[in-house]
């Protein structure tokens, strides 16, 4: 029998007033001050910030399961983040990812 695994996806819409933060960085680390505004974004999110800055996401898995960021993809005006206890694949048919629904530019 499969076992159920609880996976998360969230888009984080960039160029937003909420994600315009000065993200504090965890290290004085020179080369962090030469950053993009999307790279300290990525940086904090790997370093757990989404926990504190979207508490509502993060759902505790069943059986004290943990939830993981296993993957932050970058695209021209969000951050698609998967989080889940375990790295399965996404079923493109119920993916939140604009590229999984939206195949086709406008003709306009």
């Amino acid at each position: 029998m499969a076992k159920n695994y609880t996976q998360v996806e969230v888009l984080l819409m960039t160029g937003t007033h909420f994600l315009a933060g000065n993200w504090v960085p965890t290290n004085d680390d020179p080369a962090n001050r030469r950053l993009s505004d999307m790279e300290k974004l990525q940086d904090a999110c790997w370093n757990g910030l989404l926990e504190t800055m979207l508490p509502e996401v993060w759902i505790k898995p069943a059986n004290d399961g943990i939830l993981y960021l296993w993957d932050i993809k970058e695209g021209e005006a969000c951050l698609e983040l998967m989080l889940s206890e375990v790295p399965v694949p996404v079923d493109p048919r119920l993916s939140i990812s604009p590229h999984s629904f939206m195949g086709f530019l406008p003709n306009n």
